[in-house]
């Protein structure tokens, strides 16, 4: 029986069987917030996949060793790429996203993602900028803290910048006296 919210338990269990079939993917939306660090509950896990049919050979045997129970009807959409399948007949429910509203492709996500504990998440932009296209009213009221979230995130977790002054004295004496 899923349970009714996501939990990090379920996040492992994932990442865990997605790592041992090689699965290429990112987490997104709510739940890829949540493992970023972002104060909030949903019900189901979010995660962005690239229309590859190998990839999808592969996420179809994770699946399977994770308990979902697929239908021919959801092997075939999840093999063709389809932009969103939900699935809600496994131990948790969890979206499969091929082609998520406000970002042009898997692979310009996937530049800017993270690993955070060992999870692909997708960059925090992205999961605003998808939230933002959806037009979801529910997606829309999450807007303003999720962007507070990401500044705080990023103030956090961006390297600061080095001035030319801190590169100059970082690099060896011997080329600091060269170029004078």
């Amino acid at each position: 029986m899923p349970q009714s919210k996501f939990t990090p338990q379920q996040a492992v269990e994932l990442a865990d069987a997605f790592a041992r079939h090689r699965v290429d993917y990112l987490f997104i939306g709510k739940s890829g917030a949540i493992l970023l660090g972002y104060p909030a509950v949903t019900q189901d896990v979010d995660l962005f996949l690239p229309k590859d049919k190998a990839n999808a050979q592969r996420v179809l045997k994770a699946l399977a060793a994770l308990g979902f129970e697929i239908s021919a009807l959801v092997r075939r959409k999840i093999l063709r790429g389809a932009d969103f399948i939900q699935l809600k007949n496994g131990p948790f429910d969890l979206d499969l996203i091929h082609a998520p509203d406000g970002i042009e492709s898997f692979p310009a996500a996937k530049s800017r993602s993270v690993v955070h504990d060992g999870f692909p998440v997708a960059n925090l932009r992205d999961i605003i900028a998808s939230k933002r296209a959806s037009g979801r009213q529910r997606d829309l009221l999450d807007l303003p803290l999720l962007e507070e979230f990401r500044r705080e995130y990023e103030r956090r977790h961006t390297p600061p910048i080095e001035t030319a002054r801190e590169k100059a004295l970082r690099r060896p004496a011997a080329k600091r006296r060269s170029a004078r």
